[in-house]
């Protein structure tokens, strides 16, 4: 041979199991030289030690002692990933199970090896048709190895094997599954691969099988008992295949992650119902947390919206200590109400009391609100009148029985036809209609603001509720920068008035920022349960993931023993995980913004705002990736000799 360089030199090579506190010794001082274009035969018999050897010569194993040399470089200097490149580059593997992977067709399972290299995918697909054209497999490439002949399945490991040149083929009891025919077409098909220079080495019990071979090597108890040596390879077409370049080529990034996209496509869908139960619980956590931010978002600006309609520019005096409850308490009185009146920046003082009265007219009777104001009460709380007028200053001064009537009153006592200029008696008082306000709707509180009698201060004070004093008082400021030197000012005048601070002012403004505060604080409360689902769906997600792991344990040992390296393993699980959440986080987006749009169809106050959506999806992808590393870690760090071993 021109090159005395063994291909393969195995120097006293010891394989060590450990089994409870007993350690078992599998081979014992090996020493094998393997020459390039050589068909060498290992024949022993079960437990004789020649599968243990084949995975240390396959580099899926590592020795306990001695020197693994391959083309003169020593495999114990290599590390995962050059151990990765190796197999990927130099190694072709053809196992008695076959080992395919029941998801692909028969090219995908041919292309395996190719896609670590990173091989284009055109270029693939071409190799692939090509070898299995060649091995007489040309209709059935579309073919999934269940739907395969146990000899066809052995042909396609074949193809993969060759996918990357095949410079060593390991093939372990490659006929033990075929029968006596199909298994002679196998070990021909052999035959022909050493005569085109490719390195065989063949691991068998079968004496015929190992005929085949050039050189048949015996091993038994871990010792090798026979070995002719090295010979010069029959009649080699065009000389051994030339070593492999070891490199390790990591292929292109976007490349490697649409591979690993879609062989994660591939795994969800070969097991649909699993998949949808794991987007489950992904879709009802983003859902729950879109609708349910949409729902605090929209009671929020329904609360700020009916406080802001009354006006940003008013300052709401009560009566009672600051932190008291200031119901039934009398230090308000009309005449404070007419000195902050005269202040500078004052556009109007209104004093207001109110109280329960009952309506009649034509037979109804009707329980609502009274409230005893001034005339300017309408312009400063910015509810108009839909219909007559409302009352006048003169009518205050003169102790006039006009009145005008909410919207649920009016309707309440003369439903189906105008008020106008209809009388009602307030408990024993004759009141006349002049006007009915637009409707207001529901208080930030849950009270009908339209279930309301308005009537002059003077007259509600002294013919209705028998009293002067003020349940409020409402300020109406010329402008908004001046509101809190006006509040300042009120306060001053009224603790000179009253010698001591038994009143409490409120500006519109911090009680917009107080509400707000509140439903801010009821909104995070609420996407804060509705995470909660997101987070037990992540938790699903992780679980199913590792228990894909363990169903998919061989499935990972063929992907390392065809050479992926650690970083694909990680990165394929990662992906599935990833793109399960992904999907659960756009369907979770479409019907979270779907229930929000039917809540708002039934009358329900919600905001749409893009930030719930991208907070949403994002912690969905988040999930995947957080809950999805474990178990892609699990599967990049496992052993492939155990991987494959897997049942």
């Amino acid at each position: 041979m021109a090159d005395n360089t063994p291909l393969i030199e195995l120097r006293d090579l010891y394989r060590t199991f450990r089994n409870g506190d007993t350690d078992i010794d599998v081979l014992k001082g090996i020493n094998l030289r393997i020459m390039p274009g050589e068909f060498v035969a290992i024949v022993g018999a079960s437990g004789s030690g020649k599968s243990t050897l084949m995975n240390l010569l396959g580099c899926l194993d590592k020795p306990s002692k001695g020197q693994y040399l391959f083309n003169g470089q020593d495999v114990a200097s290599f590390d995962a990933d050059a151990l990765a490149a190796l197999r990927r580059e130099a190694f072709g593997f053809v196992f008695q199970s076959y080992n395919l992977l029941p998801g692909g067709t028969a090219r995908d399972n041919v292309e395996v090896p190719a896609v670590y290299a990173g091989t284009p995918r055109s270029e693939r697909h071409q190799r692939a048709e090509a070898l299995l054209n060649r091995l007489g497999l040309a209709d059935r490439m579309d073919h999934q190895p269940g739907q395969l002949s146990g000899g066809q399945q052995q042909r396609v490991s074949i193809a993969r094997a060759l996918m990357n040149g095949g410079q060593v083929i390991l093939a372990d009891e490659p006929t033990g599954a075929l029968d006596s025919q199909t298994g002679e077409e196998v070990m021909a098909l052999f035959a022909e691969l050493a005569a085109q220079g490719h390195t065989l080495i063949l691991i068998t019990h079968d004496a015929k099988v190992a005929a085949h071979a050039d050189r048949v090597i015996e091993i038994s108890d871990g010792v090798i008992l026979s070995d002719p040596g090295p010979v010069e390879p029959v009649a080699a077409e065009s000389g051994a295949i030339a070593p492999t370049d070891l490199n390790i080529r990591p292929g292109n990034m976007l490349s490697n992650l649409a591979e690993a996209l879609r062989m994660s496509l591939s795994a969800l869908t070969s097991n649909l119902f699993r998949t949808v139960l794991t987007l489950l619980g992904i879709v009802i956590g983003v859902a729950s947390v879109i609708t349910m931010l949409a729902i605090g978002d929209g009671a929020r600006q329904s609360i700020v919206d009916r406080i802001s309609s009354m006006g940003s520019n008013l300052l709401l005096v009560r009566p009672g200590a600051p932190n008291q409850r200031g119901w039934g308490t009398t230090t308000l009185i009309p005449e404070d109400a007419y000195a902050v009146q005269a202040l500078d920046g004052v556009v109007a003082a209104i004093p207001e009391q109110g109280g329960t009265v009952t309506l009649r007219a034509g037979g109804r009777d009707h329980r609502t609100e009274v409230m005893a104001t001034s005339a300017a009460y309408s312009d400063v709380r910015n509810w108009p009148v839909s219909q007559g007028s409302f009352f006048s200053a003169e009518d205050e001064q003169n102790f006039a029985s006009v009145a005008v009537l909410g919207q649920t009153a009016a309707q309440a006592i003369f439903p189906g036809q105008s008020p106008l200029g209809e009388y009602v008696m307030v408990d024993n008082v004759l009141f006349l209609v002049v006007g009915v306000m637009s409707p207001r709707g529901a208080s930030p509180m849950g009270r009908d603001e339209d279930d309301v009698i308005i009537v002059p201060f003077e007259s509600g004070g002294v013919r209705l509720l028998g009293r002067r004093y003020l349940r409020t008082m409402t300020v109406a400021v010329a402008s908004d920068a001046d509101i809190y030197a006006t509040q300042q000012a009120v306060h001053d005048l009224l603790l000179m008035r009253h010698g001591v601070e038994d009143f409490q002012i409120r500006n519109m403004e911090s009680i917009i920022e107080s509400v707000t505060a509140t439903q801010n604080t009821m909104t995070l409360l609420l996407g804060s349960i509705a995470a909660i689902s997101l987070l037990v769906g992540g938790i699903g997600v992780m679980n199913i993931m590792l228990v894909s792991v363990t169903e998919r344990t061989r499935e990972i040992g063929v992907r390392m023993a065809t050479g992926a390296r650690t970083g694909n393993i990680m990165q394929q699980f990662l992906t599935e995980a990833v793109l399960v959440s992904a999907l659960g986080g756009v369907l979770g987006v479409l019907i979270g913004l779907g229930v929000t749009a039917l809540l708002a169809r039934l009358g329900t106050d919600v905001v749409f705002s893009a930030m719930p959506v991208i907070l949403a999806f994002g912690c969905a992808f988040m999930t995947g990736l957080v809950f999805g590393y474990l178990p892609a870690r699990k599967a990049a760090h496992l052993d492939p000799v155990v991987a494959l071993a897997s049942e």
